[in-house]
């Protein structure tokens, strides 16, 4: 699971650069690919004993909705902040920027305790300004002086599987939700709404290093199942 063993005030290196492929598939090729990827990719030791988990990240933008923005334009390199927890865990919860050229990504991230969190939510900020992580430190910044907010939540379950070679990790999402116009982040009990206009459309996500292995290339070609463009914070924001 991405990030999920971080803990609080620790910073997860930037590391390098990463490809990032998107595929917007039906559910019966799901199925398919899913039977695929099974016979030489192993679970994620990290998911629940049906293989998922649940995700729920809170995005960040300026008044002006600039990583809105960008995406929608088409903007090559952009930045987004964002808060992730998995399963409705606050125990470990992930402060991350996931900065984007083209299909490559790399993300840099630190552990939140939950208290830092809520404060941050609040609009509590001055703890954040001698935080021993840089990462918490830049937020505050951005949050100060580019007017940084929590502006939506965003949920869906996460089916991941991995594959040494290449450090590849293709995952599938679904039930893309979010809260309709409001702004509680971090609830026991979360109200959210479909939040993608084809009932039963999935998203497969393709991440790997340097290079990607010739049988997991072989493994994703089917007809039908073409790379596509695809942000779970642009259609999550439709509704506020």
């Amino acid at each position: 699971m991405d990030a999920k063993e971080i803990k609080p005030g620790v910073i997860r290196p930037a590391g390098h650069y990463r490809h990032e492929l998107k595929y917007n598939i039906t559910y019966w090729q799901y199925l398919q690919l899913r039977s695929r990827f099974r016979q030489v990719m192993k679970t994620d030791p990290h998911t629940e004993a049906d293989g998922t988990y649940q995700i729920r990240s809170i995005y960040f933008d300026n008044v002006q909705d600039k990583a809105l923005r960008e995406k929608v334009n088409g903007v090559a390199k952009r930045e987004k902040f964002r808060i992730r927890y998995y399963n409705d865990n606050f125990m470990h919860i992930i402060l991350e920027k996931k900065i984007k050229d083209n299909n490559l990504c790399m993300k840099v991230s630190a552990g939140l305790k939950e208290a830092e969190c809520r404060m941050l939510l609040a609009g509590n900020l001055e703890w954040m300004r001698n935080h021993p992580s840089s990462l918490v430190q830049e937020l505050y910044g951005k949050m100060k002086y580019q007017q940084l907010r929590p502006r939506v939540l965003v949920s869906y379950t996460r089916e991941p599987y991995i594959y040494a070679a290449g450090n590849v990790r293709i995952t599938f999402d679904w039930n893309v939700r979010t809260t309709m116009y409001h702004q509680k982040f971090l609830e026991e009990k979360v109200y959210d709404v479909e939040a993608v206009q084809c009932p039963g459309e999935m998203i497969m996500e393709v991440k790997y290093d340097a290079f990607l292995p010739r049988v997991i290339q072989d493994l994703i070609q089917m007809d039908g199942v073409r790379q596509q463009s695809f942000s779970k914070y642009g259609a999550c924001r439709n509704y506020g």
